[in-house]
């Protein structure tokens, strides 16, 4: 005899759940912390499909990203919509939240002494690269409180390296007026160690910046969902 296992809420509408199992009124009790990342999701699916409810699909459409957030964050809406039971409305919606979730970041760096907090540094880079395709290199231009002035994707390459030219970040310094600079560049490989080319760049860019009274405060490579590596916390710079 074959048994099958399943659970009763696999059989149920959210809204025939017990109020304290529902992903909405678990955030208003616990606190978005408290969720997972389906539960997050289906908040914002709001409904589901026949035979599936919104946490369903929501954990369909993280299947389909290999279970990686960064990955469907980055994901085109296109890609997203071929997810049964998602479609382009509710792709766009999705697509809309993360685009809010990034201005917001911006603004926040924007708004306070950046640098002071190296953690959202990381986490907007991760946001920015981390899924990327090919190799970006990009300058986030500082003024003299270590605030955003902009963030600059200077240099675009092939799956495996990028070529970067100092003069152009020297002269992309002085239109932006920048005083100081945090330099970002992503490996698709999913290796963030630094290649010797790598420092011999950085080391390159530091010295032609500081020509113009630009100080270079760090250079993360991004790879992956792995954190971000500091050239400055490796004693690179």
């Amino acid at each position: 005899m074959l048994a099958s296992t399943f659970y009763w809420k696999d059989l149920m509408a959210i809204t025939d759940w017990p109020e304290g199992e529902r992903p909405r009124e678990r955030l208003m009790t616990y606190g978005p912390e408290a969720l997972s990342d389906a539960e997050l999701l289906a908040i914002y699916l709001r409904v589901g499909i026949r035979g599936k409810s919104a946490v369903d699909l929501a954990r369909d459409l993280l299947t389909h990203f290999d279970g990686q957030l960064s990955r469907l964050v980055e994901a085109p809406l296109e890609e997203m919509a071929k997810v049964s039971g998602i479609g382009m409305a509710k792709a766009a919606q999705l697509k809309a939240s993360f685009e809010l979730a990034r201005r917001a970041l911006a603004q926040e760096m924007q708004s306070r002494d950046s640098f002071s907090s190296p953690g959202k540094v990381r986490d907007w880079l991760r946001l920015k690269l981390a899924t990327r395709q090919h190799e970006v290199f990009m300058a986030l231009w500082l003024d003299a409180q270590n605030r955003l002035i902009k963030a600059d994707e200077l240099f675009s390459g092939s799956l495996t390296q990028t070529s970067v030219y100092p003069r152009e970040v020297v002269k992309s310094a002085l239109v932006n007026n920048a005083a100081a600079v945090i330099l970002a560049h992503n490996h698709p490989s999913g290796i963030a160690e630094p290649s010797r080319a790598d420092e011999l760049l950085t080391r390159s860019l530091k010295d032609a910046l500081a020509l113009v009274d630009v100080k270079l405060l760090d250079h993360f490579i991004v790879a992956g969902n792995t954190p971000p590596l500091s050239f400055a916390e490796r004693g690179l710079l």
